[in-house]
């Protein structure tokens, strides 16, 4: 990928470990969310966003739009502070998230494509994060 890209990751990568804004998100989930996670109804997705993968209850709907919500934000933070698009770091993240943070049992989802659940392998990434490694 581009040069760009590989700063963008490295802004997502930076963030991520220091547990800056774009991080905060992911752990205001509440309990109902990690249970939903754990139960396989929501996952992440390469776009770095929460997605509704079964059946959930509308706290839970709600929950998940709330998180997505402060995600954004903290994207449109860095994506500001870095000179790129909201989309890009948001991508970025996402690259982060499914090489990392994705427990085995729980489910994923790479673009369009159908929700996975995580095996004992590293999750096959989309093209664009080849360079995030």
């Amino acid at each position: 990928m581009t040069r760009k890209f590989l700063m963008i990751v490295g802004g997502a990568a930076i963030a991520l470990a220091t547990g800056l804004a774009v991080t905060a998100p992911a752990r205001a989930q509440s309990g109902a969310v990690a249970t939903a996670m754990a139960q396989g109804s929501v996952g992440e997705q390469a776009d770095g966003y929460l997605g509704i993968a079964g059946t959930v209850s509308a706290a839970v709907r709600a929950e998940v739009e709330s998180v997505n919500i402060k995600r954004r934000a903290a994207y449109t933070d860095l994506a500001g502070k870095r000179g790129v698009t909201v989309q890009d770091v948001a991508a970025a993240t996402g690259c982060q998230t499914l090489s990392g943070r994705v427990k085995t049992g729980q489910v994923y989802r790479i673009g369009a494509g159908p929700w996975q659940t995580k095996g004992a392998a590293p999750i096959a990434l989309p093209s664009y994060c080849a360079t995030a490694g």
